[in-house]
């Protein structure tokens, strides 16, 4: 069962959740923020990709290496994939202790201090444990006992080939709109636009035209979703090696845009990123409802975690993107598995018209399978 709306479930957990803040609707607010971050990484790990993506890493503008943006999401050709085994494993997790254990293949590796399980069984997503030579090394826990820990270790490329970006801003009461709401939209629109070879070019007849550097001086030019098309099926390194697929999840329906007449703000994301994705409030709200909320028997461990780390203002949040209490992260990757056409309901494809997730993910898939090995 979800609520009428997500700005009912705000006020909700203001009142239930939030009330020893200052400002408990704004609180809610970015903790409604944070569960659109959380939708869309554990969206990503349904569909396979866990082990491409890096969290909040700085990306370079194309062309202009001396300005970087941070980006909520990127994902990563990988080189090379690994699995070491602890045996006996004993907490915390650290990335000490997963090198120590690696071959001579990992002798360069320029250690990250990050703990990839701490003692207190939280998790670290996307746990970057070092690099060499423009390589990344990334941890993830497969799986977890009383005698052994399951870790595999995977080599990325730094150049990614696609990026996620999340977008929500809450309306303060009283108020129709958020005064920062087309601030942030067009920092994400500015970020998606130089991040990635492919050029926009705007016709005078309102035509929407791409152009991807290719050889000395020169530029493919042709029609924007064509040329997306293209590109993501290309076998020519010179056409696809810089590209970078830009997608971005937005949320909170009233304030983004209206059915009738979207908003400047829907507009300016619309024309930036290659994919806009409209996470619905039926969609935020079932999440919210099903696991932090009302969740059936099943899932409540997810609901304590929740509650252990918003409600108690001395303890470590352990429901985030980056950090995720080890149970509830089981359970989120089961409740996605379980639930996956019923999530992918949640949300509507703003742009390309016309398109599903399927055609997301296909696209994602194609990138990810290119053989970056011998072009990076």
């Amino acid at each position: 069962m979800s609520f009428e709306s997500v700005d009912k479930l705000q006020n909700l957990l203001a009142k239930t959740v939030f009330h020893y803040t200052k400002d408990a609707k704004k609180a809610s607010g970015r903790a409604l923020g944070t569960f659109v971050e959380v939708i869309s990484y554990y969206l990503l790990q349904s569909w396979g990709f866990s082990k491409y993506v890096s969290i909040e890493e700085q990306l370079i503008e194309y062309g202009n290496p001396s300005i970087s943006h941070n980006v909520e999401y990127a994902l990563h050709p990988i080189k090379n994939s690994h699995q070491i085994i602890l045996s006996p494993v004993f907490l915390p997790i650290t990335s000490s202790k997963i090198i120590r254990s690696l071959p001579k293949h990992f002798a360069q590796l320029k250690e990250k201090s990050n703990s990839l399980l701490t003692s207190d069984k939280v998790l670290r997503n996307a746990c970057l444990i070092g690099s060499f030579n423009g390589i990344s090394v990334l941890a993830t826990l497969d799986n977890l006992d009383s005698s052994k820990a399951v870790i595999s270790l995977t080599e990325q490329y730094s150049k990614p080939f696609a990026m996620v970006e999340c977008k929500r801003v809450g309306v303060e009461e009283g108020v129709k709109k958020g005064p920062q709401t087309i601030e942030k939209a067009k920092q994400g629109a500015y970020v998606a636009k130089t991040v990635s070879s492919l050029q926009k070019i705007r016709h005078s007849n309102g035509a929407l035209y791409g152009a991807i550097p290719k050889g000395k001086g020169e530029f493919y030019t042709k029609p924007y979703r064509d040329l997306i098309t293209e590109v993501v099926a290309s076998d020519d390194p010179q056409v696809f090696k810089d590209f970078i697929l830009t997608v971005g999840v937005v949320s909170n329906h009233g304030n983004w845009f209206t059915s009738d007449n979207p908003n400047k703000e829907l507009r300016v994301l619309a024309e930036s990123y290659d994919w806009l994705i409209f996470l619905t409030d039926k969609g935020i709200s079932e999440f919210i409802s099903e696991l932090l909320v009302r969740p059936e028997k099943k899932y409540e461990r997810v609901k304590e975690v929740f509650l252990s780390s918003y409600q108690n203002r001395t303890t470590q949040n352990q429901f985030t993107k980056i950090q995720m209490q080890y149970d509830a992260h089981l359970l989120l990757l089961d409740y996605f598995k379980t639930n996956e056409q019923m999530i992918e309901e949640w949300f509507n494809i703003i742009s390309p018209a016309k398109l599903s997730l399927d055609g997301l993910r296909e696209q994602l898939r194609l990138l990810a399978q290119k053989p970056w090995g011998e072009v990076l």
